[in-house]
């Protein structure tokens, strides 16, 4: 078993993994499963009263990362500007393709979902499954940007918010 390079994470760091979303590492620790020791990272993602426990030396090959830099928070809230491309494809390949980018944990892939299936007062209404997938990327992307730029989700999704009907009003 080759070890993979040990990512730089310490507790209390806020780090994103894929599937989950923001969660910070409460600490690492060491814990013997079926006769191996293994060090593991203690993830707490507060909102969905959920902890997780991740491989140090797996961590970035299953794509925990750091919180994204603020060019690239400011990139993706850019993106969210620009105008909703969606493909002509089949409701269920579109849907596939959106939880894919939400599952990523890229910000730019959760900005562009955003941008997507975002409607303004005068569009039509949203399917329920089109609702769920914007609400998950909408709240995958708040959180990012909360945590990133420091300030609280209620702030985070104010700012987004806003960027999003700017877009809708020009």
């Amino acid at each position: 078993m080759t070890k993979s390079k040990k990512p730089e994470f310490r507790p209390d760091d806020f780090v994103v993994y894929p599937a989950h979303g923001v969660g910070k590492i409460i600490s690492i620790e060491e814990q013997e499963i079926a006769g191996l020791t293994l060090e593991l990272f203690v993830v707490s993602f507060e909102k969905d009263k959920m902890t997780l426990r991740v491989p140090t030396h797996k961590a970035t090959e299953i794509g925990m990362r750091s919180l994204s830099a603020p060019d690239v928070v400011a990139k993706a809230l850019d993106t969210l500007k620009g105008k909703a491309r969606v493909k002509k494809a089949m409701w269920s390949r579109r849907a596939q393709e959106y939880e894919q980018k939400i599952n990523s944990g890229d910000l730019m892939a959760i900005a562009e979902v955003v941008r997507d299936l975002h409607r303004s007062d005068d569009q039509r209404e949203q399917s329920y499954s089109e609702r769920q997938l914007y609400e998950s990327a909408l709240e995958r992307l708040t959180r990012e940007v909360a945590a990133a730029s420091g300030i609280d989700e209620a702030g985070a999704q104010k700012a987004v918010g806003e960027v999003l009907t700017t877009r809708v009003a020009a």
